[in-house]
């Protein structure tokens, strides 16, 4: 390790950049900090993009370096001829957002970057704002370079293989072997390095390597030739339980090249196995990898209702640890019912709205403020009521800056009455008021179940009376006043219905 530290790359040469913009000659430039350099003094002498010849190490001019510089460039070295007119130079001061992309753009391996970067940055300077828009010719360029350049820092990250090294054969203890796209190398190595905390490791690529000697990174040249170059005993291992794993009666080659693209599969070690798996599947493996039951049938289809065909799922102990279903990925928090521990009454909605979600309570929102007004109406004390919904967790779509509700689908309905089951046996309420049609389906168990067979009169379900009305959110948003009142009173009579039922 300490042989390879020696050959570590020097540090940018910013100064040297820098003079190169100011002496208005040719700008060698090896990485984005010495291209900023020089950048940031080409504006301030207001040097415009025709006027000024990139190179980089090793590969010659760029686009505009392939053009000779104009006369007057080449007469006078501090570029005065070719520089525009206006107001007095300043220090170029870039928003966030543009040295971001700029710095994502700059590891992509376009023969131009560093001349079309240099152009980006000049049109900026010179109010074209539109410069960043995908409406913009050079806009969308960039955009597409940032976009390319992060695609191959996300494919890196899930296909990078490490290898493991003897012990014996001391630091780096894991190597591996990546052909990039574009120069993502330092970006994915610091992701690593904050990842895999003291244990040393290499990445060779063809044209950079670096290594993480457990406390810093060094860079440096190419050090391996290849993938063979690495030595991995464990790697036999690793492919008897590939093909352990693999499942013929699930094949499906098309989805499998879909997902990882076709440059990556030759430094796979299981790539070299695939083929034959694919050849015996295809010859008869798919049918004997299923189970022996589903072998004899013949291909036969089995009724069933569809909550049944649903997967055995772990019961959490707590809300907070509920992943029944994918809604709490997005929600803030779950939100628990809460009231009278022993209610006679027991209030059922559909789910959290937005202020229920920050705030982890229900109903306290603008539909939770028409309820409260309802139940004042009906002459019913809040305290005296257990509040719930029948989905814990918010499920919204963006709109702009604002969460919009989403109707939970019954899946998550289904998955979610297991919560509501057990506030029902804990509450042990007379009566249960199912505040819209999600309520009513979660509460009657019954996915067909629709208000308008349910509104006309309370109905007797296991130990309970359940009565029918409207959500307060479809009060809010129904047309017009004279439709807003009725169902207003509808649902303060359905309190009161309630109420009566539970004082019987």
């Amino acid at each position: 390790m300490a042989g390879v530290a020696d050959r570590v790359k020097p540090e940018p040469d910013i100064e040297r950049a820098a003079s190169e913009a100011a002496a208005g000659g040719p700008i060698t430039v090896d990485g984005f900090d010495e291209w900023r350099a020089a950048a940031r003094e080409l504006i301030v002498r207001r040097r415009s993009p025709e006027s000024v010849q990139w190179l980089s190490r090793g590969s010659g001019a760029d686009l505009f370096g392939a053009a000779p510089l104009a006369p007057s460039a080449a007469a006078d070295p501090a570029g005065a001829e070719a520089t525009a007119p206006g107001p007095p130079p300043t220090a170029p001061r870039l928003p966030r957002k543009l040295m971001d992309m700029l710095h994502s753009a700059a590891c992509h391996r376009a023969h131009d970057r560093w001349a079309f970067l240099y152009k980006i940055v000049w049109r900026w300077q010179q109010g074209e704002q539109e410069v960043l828009t995908m409406a913009d010719e050079d806009g969308a360029r960039l955009q597409n370079m940032v976009k390319a350049v992060r695609r191959e820092e996300h494919d890196m990250h899930a296909y990078l293989r490490f290898r493991e090294r003897p012990e014996d054969a001391g630091a780096p203890r894991f190597v591996a072997w990546f052909e990039p796209a574009h120069d993502v190398l330092p970006q994915v190595a610091q992701h690593f390095a904050d990842r895999m905390g003291r244990t040393s490791w290499m990445i060779a690529t063809p044209e950079a390597t670096v290594l993480w000697d457990g406390a810093r990174l060094h860079a440096t040249g190419p050090l391996l030739r290849g993938a063979a170059d690495i030595e991995d005993a464990g790697e036999a291992l690793w492919l008897t339980y590939y093909r352990s794993i693999f499942n013929p009666a699930r094949l499906n080659p098309d989805i499998m090249h879909g997902h990882v693209r076709a440059r990556f599969w030759k430094n796979m070690p299981e790539a070299a196995l695939v083929p034959e798996m694919v050849s015996r599947a295809a010859a008869g493996a798919r049918r004997t990898g299923q189970a022996d039951a589903v072998g004899r049938r013949g291909g036969a289809t089995i009724p069933i209702a569809p909550e049944k065909a649903q997967p055995a799922r772990q019961q959490p102990h707590t809300l907070d640890e509920c992943r029944r279903c994918e809604l709490w990925e997005h929600a803030t928090q779950a939100v628990p019912g809460e009231g009278a521990k022993r209610a006679r009454v027991m209030l059922v909605g559909e789910q959290p709205g937005d202020q229920e979600d920050l705030a982890g309570h229900p109903f306290v929102g603008p539909a939770g403020a028409l309820l409260d007004r309802a139940m004042a109406q009906a002459g019913v004390d809040r305290n005296d009521v257990y509040v719930t919904n029948a989905v814990k967790h918010f499920k919204w779509e963006p709109r702009g800056k604002r969460r919009l509700h989403k109707t939970p689908a019954q899946k998550e309905v289904l998955a979610c009455h297991y919560w509501l089951e057990g506030e029902l046996e804990k509450v042990a309420p007379k009566v249960v008021v199912a505040l819209g049609s999600t309520a009513l389906k979660s509460v009657m168990e019954d996915g067909r179940a629709t208000l308008k067979d349910f509104m006309d009169a309370p109905v007797r379900h296991k130990d309970y009376w359940v009565v029918t009305t409207y959500h307060p959110a479809y009060v809010l948003r129904v047309p017009g006043e004279a439709e807003k009142a009725r169902a207003f009173a509808a649902l303060a009579e359905a309190l009161r219905t309630a109420y009566r039922l539970a004082d019987s």
